[in-house]
C-alpha cells in the first residue's frame, strides 16, 4: 500500500528495493518536509523513481543540492554540458571505446564478458565513492535500455549467520579496470589504466553511515581481490557473494521514459546498466549528477584506505 506524507505518494516497486514517488514536481521549490520524505524513501527503498519531470541541467543540479554536495568532475566527454560541471551525459560512454580504438560493442564485450562483471556502484574504486546518484532520461529507445538495481543491505541480511560472521572482518581491493580483457598486442586502454590507476581497500561489509545497516560492499566491476585470501579462495568467495548480491528477489528493474528520474543510494546498491541498445538506431541520452560521499567504515570501525590515485574529496 502506498504511504503518503507531506503531499508525497510512495508506491513500492518490488519487495526489497525500489519505489515510485508521485505528487512531486522536481522543477519547483520543494519545502523541507518534501525533501525529508524523499530522503527517507531513498534510505528505505534504496532507489526511487519519478516520472514526467521537466528538469533541465540547472534544475537537475538544484534538486541534487537539496540532498548533498554535487561532485564536479574534472574529466567528461564532449556530450556533457560545458556550463554545468556537475552534470555528466552518459552518451559520453559511447565515446569511450573509440578513444582506445574499439567500437562500443567491442568495448562492452571486453568490459562485461560475464553477467556479473557489469554490476557496479558508481566510482567504487575511489576512497570515497559517491553517496548517491541522480539520473534523468532525456531520450530513450522505444524498447530496451532498462536499468536494474540490487539492495546490498537485503543481500547481506539474506546470508546465513556463519557467512555473515566470516565476511564481516574481511577487506577487498577495488581497482579500476578489473576484469578487462585486453586486446592482442598493444592495447591503448591498458596503457591508460596503468597511467591513471585508481584503487582502494574497502571493507567487504560496510556500515551505512545514516541507517546503520550492514551492507555487502561487493560488485563485479571493481573488486579485485579479498585481502588475506589466496586467489582461488578469493575467487570462490567473491563469486558466492556476487551471486547473492544479484539474486532476483533483491533487485528491481526500471523502464525509462523521457522525463524519468532515478535517485539511488550508491552506498547500499549496485546496478546493471543496459547492454541491449547498441544495435538500435534510437539514441539513449541520460544525464547524471552524483553526490559526494564519505569514506566507508567496516563492522570493526576500521575505515577504507587509499592504495593509489585517490584521496577523499579530490575528484
Amino acid at each position: 500500500m502506498a504511504e503518503k506524507s507531506a503531499g508525497v505518494g510512495i508506491k513500492p516497486s518490488a519487495g526489497h528495493i525500489g519505489a515510485e514517488i508521485t505528487g512531486v514536481d522536481l522543477t519547483g521549490e520543494l519545502d523541507d518536509a518534501v525533501v525529508a520524505e524523499i530522503r527517507a524513501a531513498v534510505l528505505r527503498w534504496k532507489v526511487v523513481f519519478f516520472r514526467d519531470q521537466a528538469l533541465d541541467h540547472a534544475g537537475h543540479v538544484a534538486f541534487a543540492r537539496r540532498f548533498g554536495d554535487p561532485v564536479r568532475l574534472r574529466s567528461r566527454g564532449s556530450a556533457s554540458p560545458a556550463a554545468f560541471p556537475e552534470v555528466e551525459t552518459t552518451a559520453d560512454r559511447l565515446e569511450l571505446g573509440g578513444r582506445y580504438g574499439m567500437d562500443h560493442a567491442e568495448w562492452l564485450r571486453r568490459r562485461r564478458h560475464t553477467l556479473l562483471r557489469g554490476w557496479h556502484c558508481d566510482h567504487g574504486a575511489r576512497i570515497d565513492p559517491p553517496a548517491a546518484t541522480i539520473l534523468r532520461a532525456e531520450t530513450v529507445p522505444p524498447y530496451g535500455g532498462d536499468t536494474t538495481w540490487s539492495n546490498l543491505a537485503a543481500a547481506y541480511a539474506g546470508l546465513s549467520l556463519p557467512v555473515r560472521q566470516f565476511v564481516d572482518g574481511l577487506r577487498a581491493e577495488h581497482r579500476l579496470g578489473v576484469g578487462y580483457q585486453s586486446r592482442p598486442g598493444d592495447d591503448a586502454y591498458v596503457r591508460h589504466l596503468l597511467d591513471h590507476q585508481t584503487a582502494s581497500h574497502h571493507p567487504l561489509v560496510r556500515v551505512h553511515p545514516e541507517t546503520g545497516e550492514r551492507v555487502l560492499f561487493v560488485n563485479g566491476y571493481y573488486v579485485e581481490q579479498v585481502l588475506g585470501l589466496s586467489r582461488a579462495e578469493s575467487g570462490a568467495v567473491l563469486e558466492l557473494l556476487l551471486e547473492q548480491a544479484t539474486r532476483p528477489e533483491y533487485t528491481v528493474r526500471f523502464r525509462w521514459e523521457p522525463g524519468s528520474v532515478a535517485f539511488w543510494d550508491n552506498r547500499a546498491t549496485i546496478h546493471l546498466a543496459p547492454s541491449d541498445t547498441a544495435h538500435l538506431d534510437t539514441p539513449r541520452v541520460m544525464h547524471r549528477v552524483m553526490l559526494a560521499g564519505d569514506v566507508p567504515v567496516g563492522v570493526s570501525g576500521e575505515a577504507s584506505s587509499a592504495v593509489v590515485g585517490t584521496e577523499p574529496g579530490r575528484w
